[in-house]
């Protein structure tokens, strides 16, 4: 049996962070993570089930031999990132300093066609889980590769296969800058044109402002002077877009944004970068004082694009980002490693997206036959950005037929004009969220209506369908996805006019059925629409509040009923009704019965027994009878509080008289004058002596109740009230009547 695991990862206090967090590992830091060479010898000689290391600890003065620090054979190496680290001087220091152990690699691009040191070193593969599975399982998002590339075109055409072999092991110092000037000097002094690198950089301006996900991003450079420069360029065109920007929104996004370069350290770094013109030590000094990482990190975090050449290429994830600006030859795994930063699943982050300035396609094709694909033949898992045109196409087509189903002629909407065409879209949204039982009768599925013989009165035979609205509203996000992939592209345009009908439409429908997130649903789609197209404007002001039954006009009610469209109103009370009953219920539940009485009328609509006028009639009753209700608490002079207890009290078994009300009354009152905030402390149900505390006190101020109360219905009755601030009330003064 294994005793021993050794970790040789590439982050080892990233490792042990996340060893520790599950409990894996209980060990302090200090006493598992090698901190120096020699520290590491100590370790793998002591007794430990885990040791963090980073392999270049196993580091040799030159001449040096690594000593045999054990024979041992119930030792595991598990290393991270199996790349060419694994295969030099320092991988042989740690099999001759452990030549009895067992050896494990895990790695998304092991070294292949020409490079087959992984299987080498490691034997062939235990388990391959690539690009294409990790998409279709949903561990990852799709990536997107979208061609970019500047005017100025490189000429030798076998640039990015022949720069890429000496720019995978980079981070490039001075010297090998140099080398690479000498060996490449025209392509490499193409590649930084001051020229190109502005239209570069005022291209990454627009690109990620435009976008419809606003995730983070990076921008790839070919080494660490171009990162600054494409720092200091990007955050000129970006203050230039904050002089002419006039919407409050987009200004606040853009005065906000914060930028970093991110690059390694190196002797002599201050003057060199003086030589060339640079400041890096502004750099550096925020590299040193500001946790960077945690803050990119952070999808809340103002800092969204950072500048790299070989940092946080690797082990490095960051679910909110979402595109990566490439402008550094790449090939096989170094180039999978830095597209693979954006395809992590983040919220409503549907895609990665690969903004390509360098012309690395036919390195991706390569690196993804290598990595990524499953079968010969099988579908590339990085697609052309112009696949989500078409899937927008196809997503816009499902609409459509939908809306066709519904007799809805979307063409006809999008020509008509002024108050015709208003007329038209509230038709096509009555028609959408109500199902005509005489046509389309395989969506009927559960209801059962009564056959109609009037051809008037079936058309009024119709069904309030959920499931309908949930529908279109599938069908309209999905739709809305898609657009988001596609934007800035100028591609979008074409589809701007019916995207912002669709849009009324579901705003609509988004406001007859008002939920605790509609104003973030709503804010989220205008400010996607105000940022790419023009749409009409629907303003949602007052569906999304709660009802005041006191305040509705019956009668008013009844006229706009009569005058609008009739599935719509009925569907807009109905609604707000529904939420004003849950709210009461959540308070009281001794007000189950109004629910109950609610559903009731529904159904019996659903099933044909009563027609839209009569639904409607029973609503405004119902709407009466339950304004009463939302008034008996101040008739019995009580708060909402105070009546919910004063229920729980008031069992069905015992007739109360008015004298024995009262006296319940002024017990309720105590009751909850001594357990709040006294009794009912933070987390009181977590402990044996809180709980009894808040059941004696209960039972001891209960036992004041009239004696009509039997002993059995006394103990009934304190069973029920102890029941019901067990779940109302989970202590520190909160209740679910703290915010109601």
């Amino acid at each position: 049996m294994y005793k021993t695991y050794f970790n040789a990862f590439a982050l080892d206090t990233q490792t042990y962070k996340n060893f520790s967090s599950v409990a894996a590992v209980t060990e302090p830091e200090k006493n598992v993570r090698a901190q120096s060479s020699k520290h590491l010898r100590q370790l793998l000689q002591e007794d430990h089930r885990y040791v963090f290391t980073l392999i270049q600890k196993f580091g040799t003065k030159e001449g040096e031999k690594f000593p045999i620090l054990t024979d041992r054979s119930d030792i595991i190496v598990i290393t991270d990132e199996a790349h060419r680290s694994q295969y030099d001087t320092l991988a042989l220091n740690m099999r001759n300093a452990l030549p009895h152990a067992n050896f494990i690699a895990f790695t998304g691009t092991p070294l292949l066609a020409g490079e087959e040191k992984t299987k080498e070193v490691f034997g062939d593969y235990i388990s391959v889980y690539n690009f294409k599975q990790s998409i279709e399982d949903g561990a990852t998002v799709p990536l997107y590769y979208e061609n970019r590339i500047p005017e100025l075109q490189l000429i030798n055409e076998n640039f990015n296969e022949e720069i890429s072999s000496i720019l995978d092991n980079a981070n490039l110092d001075e010297a090998e800058t140099k080398a690479l000037e000498r060996e490449f000097k025209r392509e490499y002094h193409l590649i930084t044109r001051e020229d190109r690198l502005e239209k570069i950089a005022e291209d990454i301006v627009n690109h990620f402002i435009g976008r419809g996900f606003k995730g983070k991003a990076m921008v790839v450079a070919v080494d660490k002077a171009t990162a600054v420069k494409m720092y200091t360029k990007v955050q000129n065109f970006w203050k230039k877009k904050i002089k002419v920007e006039k919407d409050k929104k987009r200004l606040n996004y853009l005065e906000s944004t914060d930028m970093a370069v991110i690059i390694s350290q190196s002797q002599n770094e201050i003057e060199d970068f003086k030589k060339i013109g640079l400041d890096i030590e502004t750099h550096r000094k925020r590299l040193v004082k500001e946790d960077l990482e945690t803050r990119f990190k952070d999808s809340e975090d103002p800092l969204r694009i950072v500048f790299v050449c070989a940092m946080w290429m690797t082990g490095f994830d960051v679910p909110s980002c979402s595109t990566i600006y490439l402008d550094k030859p790449m090939k096989n795994h170094t180039l999978m490693q830095a597209i693979a930063r954006a395809n992590r699943v983040y919220r409503d982050k549907v895609n990665g997206l690969i903004v390509d300035y360098i012309g690395v396609f036919r390195n991706l094709q390569k690196a993804l036959a290598l990595y990524a694909a499953t079968d010969e033949g099988a579908d590339s898992p990085i697609r052309d950005k112009s696949a989500l045109v078409e899937d927008l196409k196809i997503a816009i087509e499902k609409i459509n037929q939908f809306c066709i189903e519904r007799e809805v002629d979307l063409d006809a909407i999008l020509i008509a004009t002024g108050f015709y065409r208003h007329k038209l879209k509230e038709d096509a949204v009555n028609q959408i969220i109500d199902l005509r039982l005489t046509n389309n009768p395989s969506l009927l599925k559960a209801a059962s209506p009564k056959k109609q013989t009037d051809a008037d009165e079936s058309v009024d035979k119709l069904l309030l369908n959920d499931e309908l609205k949930k529908k279109y509203l599938s069908l309209y996000n999905q739709m809305i996805q898609n657009y988001k992939g596609i934007l800035p592209d100028t591609r979008a345009t074409e589809f701007s006019e019916i995207i912002s009908l669709l849009t009324v439409f579901a705003k609509k429908i988004y406001s007859l059925s008002p939920k605790p997130d509609i104003e973030q649903i709503i804010t989220s789609i205008d400010e996607l629409l105000d940022e790419s197209v023009a749409t009409e404007s629907y303003v949602i002001k007052e569906e999304s509040k709660l009802l005041d039954l006191s305040k509705i006009d019956f009668d008013a009610l009844r006229l706009q009923f009569e005058k609008g469209k009739k599935r719509i109103e009925a569907e807009k009370l109905k609604n707000k009704l529904e939420q004003k009953i849950n709210h009461m219920i959540g308070l009281n539940s001794s007000r189950m019965n109004f629910k109950e009485e609610f559903e009731r009328m529904i159904e019996e609509y659903n099933s044909g027994s009563s027609n839209i006028e009569e639904l409607y009639e029973q609503l405004l009753n119902f709407t009466k009878n339950l304004n009463e209700e939302d008034k008996r608490a101040a008739r019995e002079k009580l708060s909402e509080e105070e009546l919910a207890l004063l229920d729980k009290i008031l069992i069905p078994e015992i007739e109360i008289s008015t004298k024995d009300k009262n006296e319940i009354k002024k017990i309720v009152k105590q009751l909850l004058l001594k357990l709040q905030p006294e009794k009912l402390v933070l987390d009181w149900k977590k402990k044996q002596q809180t709980r009894s505390s808040v059941k004696l006190c209960i039972d001891e101020t209960l036992d004041e109740l009239p004696r009509i109360y039997s002993p059995d219905l006394y103990q009934k009755v304190c069973d029920e009230v102890y029941r019901y601030f067990y779940e109302a009330y989970p202590g520190d003064g909160m209740s679910k009547f703290t915010f109601a």
